[in-house]
């Protein structure tokens, strides 16, 4: 494990199955990655400014030390494979 966490952000909307996909997704990457995750609702002041600026048209949204990574349904494949870069470039 990295001695500095790396930080997410998961912006969700209730009743989603999409996001309850990617809680379940990123409790598994965090047995295995230091990760600090925060996670906040869609209509959440500074996450909507952040999925508006990218254009993000659907919950949920993941964001990677302040870039998004990932929206809609995660791939846990991919996500492993950033994670093991250190995150995004």
């Amino acid at each position: 494990m990295a001695s500095e966490p790396l930080p997410l952000m998961l912006v969700t909307a209730p009743d989603c199955h999409l996001c309850a996909h990617a809680r379940a997704v990123l409790a598994r990457l965090a047995g295995e990655h230091a990760l600090l995750i925060e996670e906040r609702p869609w209509n959440d002041a500074e996450a909507s400014a952040w999925v508006r600026r990218d254009g993000v048209p659907f919950p949920p949204a993941l964001y990677l030390a302040g870039r998004l990574c990932a929206y809609g349904r995660l791939s846990e494949g991919r996500l492993r494979r950033l994670l093991a870069k250190g995150g995004p470039a």
